[in-house]
């Protein structure tokens, strides 16, 4: 069979090894500029190099439609996952501008400053200066409108709207932010576009929480989603079955299909034979997605889209991409046929090092280990499968695969028997002979872990093999103590009084306290029967209480942690297990780094919350921690409680005021310090010194008084002053404004 080189022919670009990330990264912002590669600069190369999806097509034929007056969508919306294709979209729209005779806009929110607006930008290109728009605050959808329709048809082109107004939420205006001004504007343009006949205004929102900031971008996303979502339509402009064809059209100029015919029809035929297709897939449906796919086997495109691809940090179409045409560029002056995972040369550095990139460097030396170095497990599989077949590498073809399936940015890991097979094999020799290899590499590496049928490379070292029986072993008493253990190291004590495992809520006392309550399980009935009563008697301070309990999904994974501590600590104290000096320095390393994970594992695990509500107790989750936090656990609740304003540390005097003076002329000191804590549902205010701190800062303002009751009627001794003391018992009282102002008059 000819080299699959010669039957599809690379880009030059690949073949000249043109293949920084910037070459596959679509940026309008540079192509607006004048600044990008010829490939996305020039209108010709970019569409020779751009396979047209349904979907893109359907998206082109909606603008002209608008843009001649004809009908057409007047906001829309481009929403896809990371690296989905929206910025290659919005760049085929501005070419094809030219050709449907209109004005241009583009407004990409990475390189704009935080004080710079979109009307100005929007003005400034229409006009070619800022004469009406040139203020912080939005023009109004009128001068929009008037703007709009004299140079209409405009087409306007909005990437990154959310990173920009990320920026803009830190400019104040007057007594609003240029984030919020940048919704009114947004909700203005939409708003004029929807009148105009021949204006179409396109926005890209990213679909991955993982391209949001924080909890404040969060919120800006919503929200944009919403002022934009009143009129927009969403596309999609590629779906997930054209991801081969938007692939094979960037990556090679030309493909002989009558040469790949030839390549398929000889591998099908060996597959049937070998019986290693799919389960359940026809020859002629396996058939059509190699033609679909060639010279890729089906599976390179597949692992890579769908696993790799589910890191949240992976470009989808850009990073497969990039790395298959490092790919392509190693394997240039290969004399094979098609391309499968076993072909993905992982001693080449660059091929590595974007693998690295998502499941991290430590992977850099087990891949050296196992399956490229001199005397790397592999290799030595290679060899042992006799002179007939070593010629072949099936061993590290075999672990290379392996490796390419055993990662993805979920649950999903590893290969099957048939898998591995279908990528390792060469149709010159049965596969059988791969199925051997298998066996032979499950000896001789290192890093290599079975389960449940499916093999896959991990971090942890085969001396997982005694590991793994002691973890087995150990009993679940042990577990027990070290896990109480480790819960009470974890709590700081602090400004949350914390109740570990209680069986009851006899021994948690009623109290105005803000009280923790740690459960080794989640238990809806014990919750409720503490937080209703203590003991035989009624709980009054209902609203104190605060339960944490583990969260169900991540028990194994807690578990098989403090289980692989104990084993460890065991191991590396068994004199009996005769380890070598490498093997013994490998336990304390791994015994470290298990230890150095069990406070990440311990919060991780107990992170569901229980918060006193109006009617129940409602749910909350205090999230993953980030990478070498070292709050103690009761420090991380009460900072989400903090954060979510069920603790408030300080209450402003309006507050109090509003809150609890609008329908009384005076409220006992005693009352509103117990309220927070009787009442489920209301806000806890964290102790008597912030209650103290807000009635003295009323009192200074004169926003209220401070008095006592004589014969049932407020009698203010504090107003406009601050008073010497607080004493929040007795008669004591805060009196509304008017009625101090009325006794001064007296």
């Amino acid at each position: 069979m000819n080299p699959f080189h010669t039957i599809a022919i690379p880009h030059r670009d690949i073949l000249e090894g043109k293949l920084t990330l910037e070459v596959f990264a679509a940026d309008l912002w540079e192509v607006f500029k004048d600044r990008a590669p010829d490939e996305y600069k020039d209108a010709a190369q970019f569409f020779e190099k751009t396979y047209q999806t349904d979907g893109l097509k359907h998206l082109l034929s909606i603008v002209e439609q608008r843009l001649h007056g004809q009908g057409g969508d007047p906001v829309i919306q481009i929403q896809t996952p990371f690296g989905g294709g929206k910025t290659h979209a919005l760049i085929a729209m501005y070419h094809k501008a030219v050709e449907w005779n209109a004005q241009k806009v583009v407004i990409v929110g990475t390189p704009m400053r935080a004080k710079d607006t979109l009307w100005g930008m929007l003005e400034a290109q229409l006009t070619g200066g800022i004469d009406h728009f040139d203020g912080l605050t939005s023009p109004g959808r009128d001068a929009l409108y008037e703007l709009l329709t004299e140079k209409q048809p405009v087409l306007i082109l909005m990437d990154e709207v959310l990173e920009y107004m990320t920026k803009a939420a830190g400019v104040r205006v007057e007594d609003s932010t240029l984030a919020s001004q940048t919704l009114a504007f947004m909700q203005e343009l939409t708003e004029a576009a929807g009148t105009l006949e021949k204006v179409a205004l396109i926005i890209t929102l990213p679909s991955s929480v993982m391209e949001h900031y924080d909890e404040g971008a969060e919120q800006l996303f919503r929200q944009l989603q919403h002022v934009a979502g009143r009129v927009e339509k969403i596309y999609t402009p590629v779906q997930e079955h054209e991801i081969t064809q938007v692939i094979r059209r960037r990556l090679f100029s030309q493909i002989d299909m009558n040469g790949a015919g030839e390549v398929i029809r000889d591998f099908m035929d060996y597959a049937v034979k070998e019986s290693i297709l799919p389960s359940g897939t026809e020859p002629s449906e396996y058939r059509k997605r190699f033609e679909a796919a060639y010279p890729f086997q089906p599976e390179a495109i597949d692992v890579l889209y769908q696993r790799w691809g589910s890191f949240p940090n992976f470009q989808r179409t850009r990073g497969v991409l990039r790395f298959l045409s490092l790919v392509i560029h190693s394997l240039k002056e290969k004399a094979i046929s098609y391309i499968s995972l076993a072909d993905f040369n992982l001693g080449v550095q660059e091929i590595r090092r974007e693998l690295l990139k998502y499941i991290g460097q430590e992977y850099d030396s087990i891949i050296a280990k196992d399956i490229t170095s001199e005397d790397a497990g592999a290799k030595k599989v290679d060899v042992g499968l006799g002179d007939a077949y070593k010629g072949l590498k099936l061993g590290s073809r075999a672990a290379t695969t392996i490796f390419l399936y055993s990662f993805s940015g979920g649950t999903e890991k590893g290969a099957n028997l048939g898998e591995i097979k279908r990528s390792a094999t060469t149709t010159g020799n049965p596969s059988s002979v791969v199925a051997e290899a298998g066996e032979g590499l499950r000896e001789k590496l290192f890093y290599l872990r079975h389960d449940g049928g499916r093999v896959y490379f991990t971090n942890q070292p085969n001396l997982n093999r005694i590991l793994l029986t002691r973890m087995e072993n150990i009993d679940d008493s042990e577990i027990n103590e070290f896990e109480e253990t480790l819960l009470r190291k974890n709590l700081s004590g602090g400004k949350l009084k914390t109740f570990v495992w209680p069986k009851d809520g006899t021994d948690i006392p009623d109290n105005a306290d803000l009280k923790l309550v740690i459960l080794k399980e989640r238990d809806d009935a014990l919750m409720k029967g503490t937080l209703e009563t203590r003991g035989n008697t009624p709980r009054v301070n209902r609203n104190t209480l605060f339960f944490l309990t583990p969260l169900e999904r991540e028990q194994a994974g807690f578990y098989s942690q403090l289980s692989k501590v104990i084993a460890y600590r065991t191991i590396g104290s068994d004199k009996t297990l005769n380890l070598s000096d490498e093997q013994q320095k490998e336990v304390r390393t791994e015994l470290k780094k298990a230890e150095e994970g069990l406070n990440d594992t311990l919060r991780r695990y107990y992170r569901t919350l229980f918060i006193p509500a109006r009617d129940d107790l409602k749910e909350g989750d205090l999230g993953i921690p980030t990478y070498g936090e070292t709050k103690k656990l009761d420090e991380a609740v009460y900072d989400k409680l903090r954060s979510d304003r069920e603790i408030l540390e300080s209450i402003y005097p309006l507050v109090i005021k509003e809150r609890y003076l609008k329908t009384n002329e005076s409220v006992s000191t005693e009352q509103l310090y117990q309220s927070s804590a009787k009442t489920p549902g209301e806000a806890r205010v964290i102790g008597q010194d912030a209650w103290e701190s807000g009635i003295r800062a009323g009192v200074q303002q004169g926003l209220f008084g401070l008095g006592e009751l004589v014969n049932g009627k407020p009698v203010y001794r504090y107003f406009k002053e601050s008073p010497s003391s607080i004493a929040f018992s007795g008669n004591e009282v805060i009196i509304r404004e008017e009625i101090c102002i009325a006794q001064i008059k007296e």
